[in-house]
């Protein structure tokens, strides 16, 4: 009976696991919020683009973020509950999003709002450090988002369709880090587009 409700218990803990976020973002322990600004580039001006404020838990998940656009209007606020994420927006209804773990690196993350209609669902392939190794749309574009690392950094994010065609490449740049070795500024241009964004990470550690 013992051995019965350890596995129950175990199956209910995986269901309900997630990967931390510093880990798959490569961030240093102990950061307890963060402010992210995200720029797009162009004929060398910056524009704003959304603003989002971000409270950790102890343990490096986010547990409460609020994101704005450039003019302060709510795009959508997040909050971790024990067994799901809340996401709330301005102009539609809360989605309800639950992560279970799967076998061999996997997370997959489901969102529905409260009458249960499926919003959006997706897998996310982790490699053995806990970085990001890819991430499957099975809901809504299908695409494919792979990872590509270089000296503990992420250097590169390829994309393609459900028929393995590609969309995009995206090339990243960690341009500044702060004294813990955080990214504080990022920059991601695309290959097929040129098109240019800026990120700013300002963490506040512990």
């Amino acid at each position: 009976m013992r051995v019965l409700l350890f596995f129950i218990l175990l199956l209910i803990i995986q269901s309900c696991a997630t990967k931390k976020y510093t880990k798959t973002r490569l961030l240093p322990e102990g950061i307890k919020s963060a402010t992210e600004e995200i720029y797009v580039v162009a004929n060398n001006q910056k524009k704003l683009l959304q603003k989002k404020e971000m409270v950790f838990t102890k343990n490096g998940r986010i547990k409460y973020s609020k994101t704005v656009d450039s003019l302060g209007n709510l795009l959508q606020e997040t909050q971790k509950k024990l067994w799901f994420v809340v996401e709330t927006y301005p102009d539609k209804e809360p989605y309800y999003c639950k992560t279970r773990w799967k076998p061999n690196q996997r997370e997959r993350i489901s969102c529905y709002t409260q009458k249960q209609y499926k919003q959006n669902e997706v897998i996310y392939h982790y490699n053995s450090d806990g970085t990001i190794d890819k991430i499957v749309d099975n809901f809504t574009s299908f695409q494919t988002q792979y990872f590509y690392y270089t000296n503990n950094k992420l250097a590169k994010i390829i994309i393609r369709d459900k028929n393995d065609k590609l969309i995009d490449e995206v090339l990243v740049n960690c341009e500044t880090k702060d004294e813990k070795g955080t990214c504080i500024k990022v920059t991601k241009i695309s290959t097929k587009t040129s098109h240019k964004e800026e990120i700013l990470f300002a963490p506040i550690y512990d």
